[in-house]
């Protein structure tokens, strides 16, 4: 009888620990890497993917890399060709919300860009495909590539 109430009181302690773990998770939310890797096909897309994406799990940690052609959408002025409309407004607003965005170096050498042609929202890193990476394997982000 001692048994089985000792055996019931550690599935019950393992349980409420699994509730607790469940429920810390849930509250830091999860994390995520945007892909971005051209402008065109993936910016407006990707953008409003993010907003749904927060509107419905605010406490998710999202980073969004981009590098190739990717990175056109955080260039100061830059616009959606279809639709005419400017990306640094819905950067801007994503931004408050905690996204981070970044441009790769590489391209930005590869395409002779600079630094100073990027809207203030954009952060840069050495390499968006080892970002990419990184984030994944050692950071436990999932991947996304709207």
């Amino acid at each position: 009888m001692i048994k089985k109430i000792f055996q019931s009181m550690i599935c019950f302690a393992i349980a409420v620990g699994c509730i607790a773990i469940a429920s810390a998770q849930t509250s830091a939310g999860s994390k995520v890497v945007y892909h971005i890797d051209d402008a065109e096909l993936q910016g407006i897309k990707g953008l409003r993917n993010i907003r749904n994406h927060l509107d419905t799990a605010p406490n998710t940690t999202i980073i969004v890399v981009t590098h190739a052609n990717g990175v056109d959408m955080l260039i100061e002025g830059a616009k959606d060709k279809k639709n005419n409309i400017e990306y640094a407004p819905l950067v801007s607003a994503l931004k408050s919300r905690g996204v981070k965005f970044e441009v790769c170096e590489i391209t930005l050498k590869n395409r002779k860009l600079n630094k100073d042609q990027f809207i203030l929202d954009a952060d840069f890193t050495p390499s968006g495909v080892v970002r990419v990476a990184d984030l994944q394997y050692k950071d436990g982000f999932a991947y996304i590539k709207p």
